[in-house]
């Protein structure tokens, strides 16, 4: 179970969409890999990844089980209203792991605030503004200070195969949102594991990494530049200020900072495989137009 030196068991809480691709990464680098989903069909997918049910109210039944031989532990489950459900119900657990080296967490650049679209990086002040960043924070925070090894991942908006701009404007769900000044950063989840990886490689607990690309853009070119790639009609452009946005969506529009990454380059060595949207999008467009070119 080897991956340039790393060797080990994974266990991720939540195994969503960012977890998955870091999982099927891990095993393809040999690691055996557990994750929990709140309803399980089956003990065990088609990969590999072995599953188990978990959330506040069903706490994983057998830790010690579940725990067993784990050095690695990925964590991306959203604290609620009462706090970090993990930490709430395993804490304990985790610190009774003999062999665990590296526990990574993922929050978000939410937690920052609102830097006016001035640029952000590892050491600017969060001031979180919305409700969800506060959380976050909060979750961050209570990570750090648990006396695990944790490394905080605060991500970007997370695009990838299924969802994307190209996706929405072959559904018909895309919007072209203009607001002067606003910018929106991003990064491919695949990027997203190969810096999981590689911090994996490195541990240095108590890290914080700044996880998006090299370019925030304003969504409105996003679009834009997705439909050019597919020959399709752009939107409309709406003007945010006269916009009918539900509160939630009309809530991503309320902060703006130019998130930077420098940090992941300088440390983990990482060079991104998607720098920015454009070759992102380009190298989705055969996967998301299919075998008919729809």
């Amino acid at each position: 179970m080897r991956d340039g030196g790393v060797t080990g068991t994974l266990f991720c809480f939540g195994l969503g969409y960012t977890a998955r691709v870091l999982a099927a990464r891990a095993l393809a680098a040999g690691f055996a890999v557990r994750g929990t989903v709140r309803e399980p069909a089956a003990t065990r997918t088609a990969e590999g990844i072995d599953l188990l049910p978990f959330a506040r109210h069903r706490p994983l039944a057998d830790p010690a089980t579940a725990f067993a031989d784990v050095t690695h532990v990925l964590t991306s489950i959203a604290p609620d209203e009462e706090g970090d459900p993990v930490l709430d119900r395993h804490l304990f657990d985790l610190l009774a792991l003999p062999r665990l080296r590296w526990v990574g967490y993922l929050s978000t650049t939410a937690v920052y605030g609102d830097s006016g679209g001035a640029p952000v990086d590892e050491g600017y002040s969060p001031r979180p503004g919305l409700e969800r960043g506060r959380r976050r924070l909060a979750a961050e925070e209570a990570w750090l200070a648990s006396g695990l090894p944790v490394h905080v991942f605060r991500l970007a908006g997370i695009y990838g195969p299924g969802r994307n701009p190209l996706r929405k404007l072959l559904e018909g769900r895309a919007r072209r949102i203009r607001k002067p000044g606003h910018v929106f950063c991003r990064i491919h989840v695949e990027d997203i594991a190969t810096v999981l990886l590689a911090s994996m490689r490195r541990p240095r607990p108590g890290a914080i990494y700044n996880l998006c690309d090299d370019e925030p853009a304003p969504p409105q070119e996003v679009i834009l530049f997705a439909a050019d790639l597919l020959g399709l009609p752009p939107p409309p452009e709406e003007d945010f200020a006269t916009a009918d946005l539900s509160p939630m969506a009309r809530s991503f529009y309320a902060e703006s900072r130019r998130v930077t990454n420098g940090l992941i380059k300088r440390e983990l060595g990482i060079r991104l495989a998607y720098p920015t949207y454009r070759e992102g999008l380009r190298a989705l467009l055969p996967l998301e137009r299919g075998p008919g070119g729809a």
